[in-house]
């Protein structure tokens, strides 16, 4: 299976399964002496560790990583980072009922297809579960962007049609609440939204919005590997991602160029700003040095214990309650998985944008 390489100068290869011994990644290309420890990564692993809450999957996986290789006495030493979570808590006896049934909106048809074979325990490398790498991978490229002072910043937008008032907004309080929102008034309205999900075995989607600031004008590629089409191809790479929109967004298609067009000042500083920032930060492919903001929209968690209609593996058709324990809602888990992978992105790109020009190289070697 090829497809598990993502990455040009900072790369990450990752691998497991979601009811396999472990899951794991690759991580090449990392600079030497950047400060890591098992800490580091942890933090970021806990945000969406499976269990923690009682609108969460019940599998109970403390997530906890090692570090196998390339770092030394607190530092990367310039070599591959091997990192390793091992699963404890998986009952793969739970999908046993489905191994020649197709569950719908999963990739079970999909990959049976392309393969003639699949892992049916809860969708082997199609699960979420293998987001776990994903973030561990992340933590590194956080702690290499902090050294530029890059923040990202991921948070739910929306569950339903419940969605966060801007004018309630505290970064604050994102990790403080189970569903991963800046407004405490919407998190419990949220909350309750997927508890009775939950309780109906069903499930419902979302929306997480994205904020990248401090990143330097001129990060991105021109033509095929512009900073929004990488990115794209980032998030969209996560499970149950259905649509990405940068900046003002689908929005800008009902606008006329006088107002979609963000117009520029010099400020008394000498600073260049926009009067508006329509274009969430990016033009041409590239970085114009204004907070970069993105939303994407999560599709409900297909797998639900309300009957549903489907075929098997013999083509016959038939019916299926999906057994297992699975979230009601993945949105407030995969806030932490937009933050890695955006993560990932940048730091790959900022690699590739000291190559960019000969003042660049010459700044970086003399």
């Amino acid at each position: 299976m090829s497809g598990s390489i993502f990455g040009k100068h900072f790369t990450i290869s990752t691998w497991g399964e979601s009811h396999g011994r472990a899951l794991g990644v690759v991580i090449d290309g990392c600079p030497a002496g950047i400060p890591l420890s098992i800490q580091d990564i942890q933090r970021e692993l806990d945000k969406r560790k499976p269990g923690a809450h009682s609108i969460y999957t019940s599998r109970q996986e403390d997530d906890s990583v090692d570090i196998l290789s390339g770092v030394f006495e607190g530092r990367t030493t310039g070599t591959p980072i091997s990192l390793i979570i091992y699963n404890t808590d998986e009952r793969s006896h739970d999908y046993d009922d489905i191994k020649h049934i197709y569950r719908p909106g999963h990739a079970d048809f999909s990959y049976d297809q392309k393969y003639g074979f699949r892992d049916f325990r809860g969708g082997g490398r199609s699960s979420g579960r293998e987001t776990v790498a994903r973030v561990a991978a992340g933590a590194i490229a956080k702690k290499i962007l902090s050294e530029f002072g890059v923040q990202i910043t991921a948070y739910t937008y929306s569950i339903g049609k419940i969605c966060i008032d801007m004018g309630n907004f505290d970064k604050d309080i994102i990790y403080k609440n189970a569903v991963r929102m800046p407004d405490n008034k919407a998190a419990i309205q949220a909350e309750e939204l997927i508890e009775s999900m939950r309780t109906d075995g069903d499930s419902i989607g979302g929306v997480v919005e994205c904020t990248i600031h401090n990143l330097p004008a001129g990060v991105g590629e021109p033509v095929f590997n512009k900073l929004e089409a990488v990115l794209s191809k980032a998030i969209m790479s996560i499970g149950a991602a259905r649509s990405i929109e940068f900046g003002t967004g689908y929005t800008l298609s009902t606008m006329r160029g006088s107002e979609a067009n963000d117009n520029y000042m010099v400020t008394r500083e000498g600073m260049v700003k926009k009067c508006t920032n329509h274009s969430g930060g990016i033009g041409g492919g590239i970085s114009d040095g204004s907070p970069i903001t993105f939303r994407i929209a999560f599709k409900p968690t297909p797998s639900i214990s309300l009957p549903q209609k489907t075929i098997t593996k013999d083509m016959k058709n038939t019916c299926i309650q999906v057994k297992g324990r699975h979230d009601p809602c993945i949105v407030p888990r995969v806030v932490p998985v937009v933050e890695a992978m955006t993560a990932i992105t940048l730091v790959d790109l900022l690699f590739q944008h000291v190559l960019s020009n000969i003042d660049l190289i010459k700044k970086a070697l003399l």
